[in-house]
């Protein structure tokens, strides 16, 4: 798995979740699918007009989420672009091609009223609850930084296993100290709770910076 394929992935769904910060500091959520897919980018079609424009040419930042029929989750973070004034018919003429029903929505000239924002740089997280065990995974693409998530053991470890007693995908690792599996952590805490001794520590990620 790598950040190309999770783009690949992505194209699959048909419909793409992205989450904002909506201009009164509310949640927002759009189901996004006039979508175009490029190796190393993705470009997604709105209208000026919507709240969901406001949002994207005042802030930027977004969280897209999917979800295959194969129980992949597979989440991105990014700062979502307008694509320059020159380039915008190209990208909406090609996202209309693709996605004919769009036709039906915005017909004729009346699709100049869409403006079209690229995503490039990206932070991306793969999460597949179909494998046993569980496989998660980072990857970026562009200038997109990996954020350090879920939990590690430190040298205040006794090696007394109640962690391993009491994780759901058994992805911890006798030895001295004890060693989580990341790649096979649900992140859900037990083992930070448990620990008798407090040798479970929280990753800050504070080398994540804005992706």
């Amino acid at each position: 798995m790598n950040a190309e394929i999770c783009l690949k992935k992505l194209s699959y769904t048909g419909v793409l979740y992205f989450a904002t910060v909506g201009l009164d500091r509310t949640p927002q959520l759009r189901c996004i699918s006039a979508v175009h897919f490029e190796p190393d980018a993705f470009y997604f079609f709105t209208a000026r007009g919507k709240d969901f424009c406001r949002e994207l040419l005042l802030d930027g930042q977004v969280q897209i989420l999917a979800y295959t029929r194969y129980k992949e989750m597979i989440r991105v973070f990014a700062t979502a672009a307008a694509v320059s004034e020159h380039e915008q018919k190209k990208y909406i003429d090609m996202i209309f091609e693709e996605q004919p029903y769009l036709a039906n929505v915005y017909p004729g000239s009346t699709r100049d009223i869409g403006i079209v924002f690229a995503v490039r740089d990206m932070r991306i997280e793969y999460f597949n609850l179909g494998s046993n065990p569980i496989f998660r995974e980072q990857y970026s693409m562009g200038k997109g930084k990996i954020r350090q998530k879920g939990y590690e053991i430190s040298d205040r470890c006794i090696g007394c296993g109640t962690c391993v007693r009491g994780c759901p995908q058994q992805c911890i690792e006798a030895g001295s100290p004890y060693r989580i599996i990341q790649e096979h952590c649900l992140h859900c805490g037990s083992c930070f709770e448990h620990c008798p001794v407090q040798a479970v520590e929280r990753k800050t990620g504070d080398n994540s910076a804005n992706l």
